[in-house]
C-alpha cells in the first residue's frame, strides 16, 4: 500500500484529528502505521498493538463489552492488527474472540495468547480451550506465560508449530527479577518472540535482554509500556513539552510509546485499553517520525527531572 507524503503541519493536524476520533477512515488510512519485520520469518506486523490484561475481562458487563467492542473496531479501522491475551486474564480471550467474530474482523487480526499452567496435559487442555475461546483454528503466537513450566511447554509448542497449529513460539515476563532466567531461554536462539516489560519507568531490559534478542533474531513485544499507569502519574498536570511536536507527538502516551519504538530491537508494543480514544492516541505513536538517539536522551532527561 502506498501513502501520500504530507507536510509536518498537515501530518500533525491529521494525527490530532485521529487522536480525537474526528478523522474518517479514509483519512486515517492516509497515515501509515509503521510495521517491523519478525526477524525469523520476515513477516511485518504493526509496531503498536493492543493488550487485553484487565481491560477485556468484562464478560457479563454490558457497558464494558460495548467499550471493548468500540475499542477493537477503532483499532482495526486505524490499521491495528496485533492483539495479545492470556488465560490468566479472566474472560479476556472469550470477549476478544466473540467481538472479533461479531465485528467480522477475525481475518484482520494477528492474535497472540499464552499457556499459563503446569504439566503437559494441562497445557494441552488450556491451549485448546484458549483457541476455542478466541475462535481460531490456527494461532499466530503462543507464549509461555511468565516462564511457568517453560521447558515442558516449549517442547509442546515446538510440536504444535511443526504441525501448523501455531505460527510462532515465545515466552513472556513482566519483572526484572526474572531477567536472568529469561536470558537463558533467549540465548538458545530457538524462540520466535520474547515479550517483556520495557518503558521509561522500567528500562532494565535494554541492558542485556534487548541486545540479546537482536543478536538471536528474536522479535520483541513490549508489555507494560506505561508501567501500569505510573508514567501518567509522573506527568499529571505537566504540559507536553514543545519539543514533542518535533517527533510528531500530540500526547504523553505518544511520547512514552515513541521512546520505546525508537529502540530497534523492539518489534511491537501492546498498551492495554478498551477506550477507543486511547486506542487512536496509542496507534498515532506508530505514525510519522521516531526519536533519534539524541531525542530519546532528551525524553529520558525530561522525565527523570520531573
Amino acid at each position: 500500500m502506498t501513502h501520500r507524503l504530507f507536510s509536518r503541519r498537515e501530518w500533525l493536524k491529521r494525527t490530532a484529528l485521529a487522536t480525537a476520533g474526528l478523522m474518517t477512515n479514509a483519512h486515517a488510512a492516509d497515515l501509515p502505521l509503521a510495521a517491523r519485520r519478525i526477524p525469523k520469518s520476515g513477516e511485518a506486523i504493526p509496531v503498536v498493538g493492543l493488550g487485553t490484561w484487565q481491560t477485556f475481562d468484562v464478560a457479563g458487563n454490558a457497558t464494558g463489552v460495548a467499550e471493548a467492542r468500540d475499542a477493537l473496531s477503532r483499532f482495526v479501522a486505524l490499521g491495528g492488527r496485533v492483539v495479545d491475551s492470556s488465560p490468566m486474564y479472566g474472560s479476556s480471550e472469550a470477549v476478544l474472540g466473540d467481538l472479533a467474530a461479531n465485528l467480522g474482523v477475525q481475518d484482520r487480526l494477528w492474535i497472540a495468547t499464552k499457556v499459563w499452567t503446569t504439566g503437559r496435559e494441562a497445557g494441552l487442555r488450556q491451549m485448546a480451550d484458549s483457541m476455542a475461546k478466541l475462535r481460531v483454528a490456527r494461532l499466530d503466537l503462543m507464549q509461555v506465560h511468565n516462564l511457568v513450566d517453560a521447558d515442558r511447554h516449549l517442547e509442546t509448542l515446538a510440536q504444535w508449530k511443526q504441525a501448523g497449529r501455531i505460527r510462532y513460539v515465545g515466552i513472556t515476563h513482566y519483572h526484572a527479577g526474572a531477567y536472568a532466567e529469561v536470558e537463558r531461554y533467549v540465548a538458545r536462539g530457538e524462540l520466535d518472540f520474547l515479550q517483556i516489560n520495557y518503558s521509561l519507568a522500567e528500562r532494565d531490559a535494554a541492558k542485556r535482554l534487548l541486545p540479546l534478542a537482536a543478536e538471536t533474531r528474536t522479535a520483541v513485544i513490549v508489555n507494560r509500556p506505561f508501567a501500569e499507569g505510573a508514567l501518567f502519574a509522573s506527568v499529571r498536570g505537566k504540559p507536553l513539552p514543545a519539543w514533542a511536536a518535533e517527533i510528531g507527538c500530540a500526547s504523553w502516551a505518544q511520547v512514552f510509546l515513541k521512546w520505546i519504538l525508537a529502540e530497534p530491537a523492539v518489534t511491537c508494543a501492546i498498551p492495554g485499553t478498551r477506550n477507543a480514544r486511547h486506542v487512536a492516541d496509542n496507534l498515532a505513536a506508530g505514525r510519522g517520525p521516531m526519536p533519534d538517539a539524541a531525542a530519546r536522551k532528551r525524553i529520558e532527561a525530561h522525565l527523570d527531572g520531573l
